[in-house]
């Protein structure tokens, strides 16, 4: 079993970050509403930021909607041509709906927004599988610890800049505190 001292968030308690199996990977779920503009950026930078650091084996990324209006399609093209924008590539993800039998393969669930927070709270089928949902925006000390990533939906292509850049800056964050963990765990 692996386990890390992270003890500055709450929402990554020791027994969150608790896997039975030293050998699988860590596994985070980013959600938001539809799956086509926050969780699609949040996942494919994250799974960058985890390549980068040499650990792409020791995460599994994926990323869902709490709605199911856009199953099956492409992130929206403004998210692919920001992501694109930064040398991401967004072009493989296919939007899916979060399913609540999810949450016991699940380490992580991270939820782009408080409606999406709460919504998977009351989805999650034990007190431990909820304990496992959190809010990205707090691990950036650059925002409110309540703080909601801007759904750039209904915005042009400047916010989607700005939302990614957003969205970076917490994974980044994130990724730093379950870093320690995951390696202590590496082979």
């Amino acid at each position: 079993m692996r386990s890390a001292d992270l003890a500055e968030d709450p929402a990554l308690r020791h027994d969150v970050l608790m896997t039975q199996d030293v050998d699988a990977p860590f596994r985070v779920s980013f959600v938001c509403s539809g799956n086509i503009c926050r969780s699609p950026m949040a996942g494919v930078v994250f799974a960058q930021i985890a390549a980068d650091a040499g650990l792409a084996d020791r995460f599994q990324v994926e990323s869902a909607g709490t709605g199911d209006w856009h199953v099956g399609e492409p992130a929206d093209e403004r998210t692919i041509a920001a992501l694109a924008a930064r040398g991401y590539d967004g072009s493989r993800h296919r939007a899916r709906q979060f399913d609540p039998d999810r949450f016991p393969d699940l380490d992580l669930v991270v939820a782009l927004d408080r409606s999406h927070e709460r919504i998977l709270r009351s989805w999650a089928p034990t007190m431990d599988d909820s304990a496992k949902v959190t809010l990205l925006l707090r691990y950036d000390a650059a925002w409110p610890q309540q703080a909601d990533v801007p759904d750039p939906y209904y915005a042009d292509r400047h916010e989607f800049d700005r939302v990614l850049s957003t969205v970076e800056r917490a994974c980044r964050a994130l990724f730093h505190q379950l870093e320690p963990a995951v390696r202590q765990g590496a082979p």
